[in-house]
């Protein structure tokens, strides 16, 4: 593993370009961006184009995010109804609003952990959905998306197996082969809601057996392993589900994914669970191929049932990675990718930037053992900035490195042990965020996408806290009311870190990379190894060119007193024939120690 671990899956993108349910649609992502600014306009004419075309899957997820951007940016939507009370497009967002909102309310706990008042909510809620979901059937009667919704309506008011049946009825008669009716169905059907095992995977294999080739409906049977096998607790040896017809699901869906192209956000739903399958069955190299496939295209199911998803999802990419090198044996050659590389990943790297709350030459003592190549440039208020500075050869460390892009890594790193702390600033495409490290762990982080829902009001506040809580900022609600918008994420960053109180952002920033490059003061940090770089920590050189360090006066004190002791006691010892070589040896090399540091400190003072 030691040997060919930096190798294997050296091809997938960097763990910086991954991102969790990003909206690979243009036209849905000007949308929700408009939307979050209170413009219904260009949801308007996108869910026209899907009606018009009869886009069926497209018009799905595109109904799902707005309703998600409705539930969080209330206003663009009852503009649009009150403007066309009757538009098919806006009622059919409204009627998906409605179910979110009570599922908000009721939350994707089990019912024993749900609340009396939450279940009263919870349907009364979907009680007032039914003539909106009524209304919009009637206003497109040949849209399936509504009996879609309907779908789900029916697993949340608990509606008898009748009723199930006709909404399903007329969503097939109108869309035999969409695929999000079958995996709102298959829901109804599983057996931690109103079905079982046996009914889910007869209802799964029939669809699948009855579908085009390279339909999504393949992975129907994959999902029903994923609820088998993953989430319920009857995945035994002698449970009531044949071991065949879960290998079955994974080669059908093994089979699908070959139809895509690498890196396609329309497979990427079926490919994240394909992954995690294979990983539960052991079969690395394949879930290798499938992560290749996947790109940086995570998806927040199945990883958020394991844990936090994009958490999950780098940590067990790099857990196949390295189960993958084990078996590699040590003289031979990794095994090559049967599926090409997913290319040039479709959204961005980030550019990041940390602001450091100390002076270069403590965050360059600090970084030593990093593990990457750093610019470390000073700010105002004896403060510095810190940029990543592009390796051709990264180390082992570096290249293993999983969880969060490379900065951030470092400053999890050099933060540990320090009084002074961190924060990390980020931008991917027209996605801004931040890390606050302090004393190695992360304290706060944020994300601003103009697709994205606003932040919820508690999740601001506790963020907005843990920042004042840093820095000393005598209110925090500005700091709430910078984080709960999601409108011009670059001016929400800007006016962040001023209301921080920290120095400006350099120009540039997000622009291009290395802004720090032509900074005045800017030093590099040359990435060490771990031994050297406890060689180093122990001297003065801390890069190349060497950044210039103040030493206090109790630094030279202590080293020159100490020089004082060892000159006479070395003399001493090569006087003295009853000392032994190893007692003169040692007090000659302290000496020479700390002559040399000192003569080094005064040609940098000088």
């Amino acid at each position: 593993m030691l040997r060919h671990g930096s190798a294997v899956g050296a091809d997938l993108p960097p763990d910086e370009a991954v991102t969790v349910d990003a909206v690979a649609d243009p036209a849905l992502r000007a949308a929700l961006s408009a939307a979050a600014a209170g413009d219904a306009a260009p949801a308007r004419e996108l869910l026209a184009e899907t009606r018009l075309g009869a886009q069926w899957e497209r018009r799905s997820a595109c109904v799902t995010r707005l309703a998600e951007s409705a539930l969080h940016n209330p206003g663009w939507l009852e503009g649009w109804l009150a403007r066309s009370p009757e538009d098919p497009d806006a009622v059919l967002v409204k009627a998906d609003l409605c179910i979110q909102q009570a599922w908000e309310i009721r939350t994707g706990y089990r019912a024993r952990h749900v609340s009396e008042d939450q279940f009263r909510a919870f349907f009364t809620l979907l009680d007032d959905a039914i003539p909106v979901i009524s209304a919009a059937a009637a206003l497109n009667p040949t849209d399936p998306v509504p009996w879609e919704i309907a779908l789900t309506h029916a697993r949340g008011i608990q509606a008898p197996r009748d009723v199930f049946d006709a909404y399903w009825a007329e969503a097939v008669a109108r869309a035999p082969h969409h695929y999000g009716c079958h995996a709102t169905a298959l829901q109804y059907l599983c057996d931690k809601w109103y079905g079982s095992h046996e009914e889910m995977f007869d209802f799964a294999e029939r669809a699948a057996d009855g579908a085009l080739p390279g339909s999504k409906l393949h992975a129907l049977p994959l999902l029903a392993a994923i609820e088998y096998e993953v989430i319920s607790d009857d995945s035994t040896e002698d449970g009531p589900i044949d071991r065949a017809r879960v290998e079955a699901a994974v080669t059908r869906a093994l089979e699908l994914s070959a139809w895509y192209a690498p890196g396609d956000p329309d497979a990427a739903g079926f490919r994240n669970h394909l992954a995690l399958i294979l990983i539960f069955a052991e079969r690395w190299g394949d879930a290798l191929d499938v992560f290749r496939a996947i790109g940086v295209h995570a998806r927040a199911y199945p990883w958020a049932y394991v844990g936090e998803s994009r958490k999950e999802f780098l940590e067990f990419r790099l857990g196949v990675r390295m189960q993958v090198a084990s078996k590699t044996p040590f003289f031979g050659r990794p095994p090559q990718p049967t599926t090409p590389a997913a290319g040039v990943p479709s959204v961005p790297a980030p550019r990041s930037l940390a602001i450091a709350a100390a002076p270069p030459h403590e965050v360059a003592e600090a970084a030593l053992m990093c593990g990457v190549s750093l610019r470390i440039a000073p700010a105002a208020s004896r403060m510095s900035y810190v940029e990543l500075v592009p390796d051709p050869s990264p180390g082992k460390r570096a290249t293993l490195a999983a969880g969060e892009e490379l900065l951030t890594a470092a400053a999890d790193n050099f933060t540990t042990g320090e009084k002074w702390p961190a924060l990390v600033l980020r931008r991917t495409a027209d996605r801004w965020g931040f890390t606050l490290f302090h004393k190695g762990k992360p304290r706060a982080s944020h994300l601003w996408d103009p697709s994205a829902p606003v932040t919820d009001h508690a999740e601001a506040t506790a963020t907005a806290q843990a920042l004042a809580a840093i820095f000393p900022v005598p209110d925090q609600r500005p700091l709430v009311t910078l984080l709960r918008g999601t409108n011009d994420p670059a001016a929400r960053q800007s006016e962040l870190v001023t209301a921080l109180g920290l120095p400006p952002l350099p120009d540039g920033f997000g622009e291009r990379d290395e802004i720090l490059a032509g900074a005045p003061g800017a030093q590099l940090l040359a990435r060490r190894g771990v031994l050297k770089g406890i060689r180093d920590a122990m001297s003065t050189d801390l890069g190349t060119p060497t950044l210039p360090i103040p030493r206090p006066r109790r630094w030279w004190v202590l080293r020159t007193a100490g020089l004082v002791i060892l000159v006479p006691a070395a003399a001493y010892a090569w006087w003295s024939p009853e000392v032994s070589w190893y007692r003169t040896l040692v007090p000659s090399a302290a000496a020479l120690f700390l002559a040399l540091q000192l003569r080094k400190a005064w040609a940098q003072r000088r």
